[in-house]
């Protein structure tokens, strides 16, 4: 019997190649259709206006606590004994647990650590899991914490409770701006941002006068179990309530139809994926196909492998965009002398201008201008037609007149003068919150826009305020004068202006409406499922 020959059997194997084509093209036209149709209608509670109070609201508490903490009522004072040997007992965390100034101060960096460490982790956990609701659990995770500040029995206790409420503070800041800049009106993006970020100077002042009031009249507990009971009804809203979407992440209409574009992702290499290097790259993330098809030893391990690779490309993205990179480097040089501002100003005005209320002084300068400062900052950007341009012209301008005007009050011998220019000085360098946060959210496309504020919060935090300090104190030693200390500190504001000038020439593209934003692919929308749903999907390992 004579075997077939090639030329025969080449009709076949196209046949079977079409069969196969045509029953994976059904479900592949389904899965473009659910990514490319309009989004679903937003929730009845929704509203943009109430949407920003309720996170104006949420922020304005996070704020709270960080200046209830710091106040006398709560921080208190340790047990201390005068030359005549009479003692007096402490008051507030410090003198309960008898705890030095280093183990007061580590309080302060326990909760630093969890921010820092959590941001990008929630910012990654977006692209995976619905945002509104990680904003959910980093609200439940907070006021638990709280709670168990108020509970303390021991130094490490709260210095654990500490890093939990900056883990849960941590979803956000990373997650609540591009919920704003998602509903705010076109015309008043930065003056709504502006709002949201009013509340930092203004939460941290309310949160002196309340850790004040209820440590002195009642116990500094209570002022924990009263911020617990203020952060409860939201926590629980990010739960119960029906979630909103955050343009440029998928929507999940039904896990059956999850399954189906999963597996069309995962074994139609033609419709999705693009060769890198002679890798396959499948959908947006910029997964490797290669790397979906290694066998993992358990679902979890695959998870985690795929969300560290997606976290890597993601990073790879912001570290090359000169924009972004740019506005972060400025951000970090202004908030390295704001920091030190806050810590050391009162001590620098004592000595300079021998004020006797350097506290109330520096404190009041610094609420009110950060008020009116941050507001009008995002006003002006909007009169100017919001653009990564001109909130660069903004920074640099504002940034560099500000440090003109601090400079010369610290070269001021009159207090009186000192105050006018400082606080001059200070409302100019205040009107840059808004418009350093939109940049973030813009220069970026909008599913990086989470992971664009976490990072830029840990370097400003990292390389910024918390070195800032110390360094500014070994430098006060080595000089020996507070008003040399102080020009020199005010100097480094011209770096930051100089920085964002530099920003200004770059070719700046805004990607807040990037259109590849508004058209999931089938990878990501396989990976995106509400957090209270439970695991009936199917992981990407195992299909």
């Amino acid at each position: 019997m004579a075997s077939p020959s090639p030329s025969s059997t080449l009709p076949k194997e196209e046949e079977k190649e079409s069969s196969a084509q045509q029953s994976n093209a059904q479900p592949e036209a389904m899965a473009r259709s659910s990514s490319t149709k309009d989004p679903p209608p937003a929730p009845s509670w929704f509203t943009p206006k109430r949407l920003l109070i309720i996170f104006c609201v949420i922020n304005m508490i996070n704020y709270v606590d960080r200046g209830a903490i710091a106040s006398n009522g709560v921080n208190g004072s340790a047990r201390s004994c005068d030359d005549k040997g009479i003692c007096t007992s402490g008051s507030g965390i410090q003198g309960e647990f008898q705890l030095t100034n280093f183990e007061d101060g580590l309080l302060s960096s326990a909760f630093m650590v969890g921010l820092l460490v959590a941001s990008p982790i929630f910012a990654s956990l977006a692209k995976s899991h619905n945002p509104f609701r990680l904003i959910g659990v980093g609200l439940s995770v907070w006021t638990l914490a709280a709670a168990g500040c108020g509970s303390a029995f021991s130094f490490w206790f709260i210095a654990i409770c500490r890093m939990l409420v900056g883990v849960g503070e941590a979803s956000f800041i990373s997650l609540a701006a591009p919920f704003i800049d998602d509903n705010a009106p076109a015309s008043q993006k930065t003056a709504w941002l502006a709002m949201f970020y009013m509340c930092i100077p203004s939460g941290v002042a309310l949160g002196y006068v309340y850790g004040g009031f209820v440590g002195g009249h009642f116990n500094w507990r209570y002022a924990f179990w009263g911020e617990a009971l203020l952060m409860l009804p939201f926590a629980v809203f990010g739960f119960v309530v029906k979630p909103l979407q955050l343009k440029g992440f998928a929507h999940v209409e039904s896990k059956k139809a999850l399954t189906s574009v999963e597996t069309v992702s995962a074994v139609n290499d033609d419709s999705e994926a693009s060769k890198v290097d002679g890798r396959s790259l499948v959908g947006r993330d910029g997964i490797s196909a290669d790397d979906l098809n290694t066998p993992c030893k358990s679902v979890g391990i695959c998870n985690i492998r795929n969300q560290f690779s997606r976290f890597a490309k993601d990073m790879k993205v912001l570290l090359v965009d000169k924009v972004y990179v740019i506005n972060v480097l400025g951000y970090i040089a202004y908030n390295f002398v704001i920091g030190a501002y806050s810590y050391w100003g009162p001590k620098a005005g004592y000595n300079i201008y021998h004020m006797k209320s350097a506290d109330m002084m520096f404190g009041g300068i610094t609420i009110v201008c950060g008020i009116l400062g941050t507001i009008s900052g995002g006003f002006i950007l909007d009169r100017m037609s919001a653009t990564i341009s001109h909130a660069f012209i903004l920074l640099s301008g504002a940034t560099f007149l500000g440090a003109i005007f601090c400079f010369l009050a610290f070269c001021l011998r009159s207090l009186y003068g000192f105050i006018v220019l400082f606080a001059v000085g200070e409302l100019l360098v205040f009107a840059t919150q808004a418009p350093v946060n939109y940049v973030c959210l813009h220069c970026v496309k909008p599913s990086l826009r989470p992971l664009s504020m976490a990072i830029s919060t840990v370097s400003i935090h990292i390389f910024g305020d918390v070195p800032s300090s110390p360094l500014v104190g070994v430098l006060q030693d080595h000089v020996n004068n507070w008003r040399e200390t102080a020009l020199i500190l005010t100097s480094i504001l011209f770096l930051a202006a100089g920085i964002w000038f530099i920003g200004v020439f770059l070719h700046g593209v805004d990607k807040s409406n990037d259109e590849s934003e508004s058209q999931v692919s089938a990878n990501a929308v396989a990976n995106r499922k509400p957090l209270l749903d439970g695991n009936e999907d199917e992981s990407p390992c195992e299909v």
